[in-house]
């Protein structure tokens, strides 16, 4: 499996590309100018991208998918919570702060909830729901090959942001303490900001992380 991690936006947020050994390729979340490197990296690479998976619907992670959309068509299948949705039809209101963008409505075609197996080519991720950044925030993990994409679940040294509207700490702590924290030590957690990291580390030395 191979894994591109892209930063772009304004707020430096990771989306990542992540391939099998015949080509097939998922994105996971689409941040504001994510596209057209994205784009580059598929086609001189000669992948297919299968699937689109937005591990929450903050508008960070979300302002590209359409773009990603008239390039692919049908082809490419987005996923996301339900508990998320609402950003994503009515995005513009919930931003969160002021920043000058403006975004078009946006849909998911298919849910991913806690439990799913997700499956592309050879890749394989379980589906672990953890609220509290958002209501619909969720992980894939591929317990094989040791791997989290966290979306803004989990950071190097920090946590996701709770003051947004849907956010929770109490909600955000619980799902970082029995969703995550029980996962192998050397488990490489793929962030939606920041350095990649791994469960130990933060079990060791993130401040906001109690166990």
């Amino acid at each position: 499996m191979t894994c591109l991690l892209f930063t772009s936006g304004p707020v430096a947020t990771n989306s990542f590309l992540v391939a099998d050994e015949e080509g097939h390729a998922l994105i996971v979340d689409a941040p504001p100018g994510s596209f057209a490197p994205t784009a580059a990296a598929i086609e001189e690479r000669g992948l297919q991208p299968g699937a689109l998976v937005l591990t929450h619907s903050h508008w960070d992670h979300t302002a590209d998918l359409n773009l990603f959309r008239e390039r692919y068509g049908e082809e490419l299948i987005v996923y996301g919570h339900p508990d998320d949705e609402y950003r994503l039809t009515d995005p513009n209101s919930y931003l969160g702060f002021p920043i000058d963008i403006e975004l078009p409505t946006m849909k998911s075609d298919r849910p991913l909830v806690d439990g799913n197996t997700f499956t592309l080519g050879g890749m394989e991720f379980e589906v672990i729901h953890a609220p509290g950044h958002t209501e619909g925030s969720i992980c894939l993990h591929d317990p094989e090959r040791q791997v989290i994409f966290v979306g803004d679940v989990l950071f190097a040294g920090s946590v996701g942001r709770t003051d947004l509207h849907g956010g929770d700490h109490q909600t955000l702590m619980d799902s970082i303490t029995n969703r995550l924290m029980p996962l192998d030590d050397a488990t490489q957690v793929l962030p939606g900001h920041g350095p990649v990291t791994t469960i130990g580390e933060e079990r060791e030395s993130n401040p906001f992380v109690e166990i």
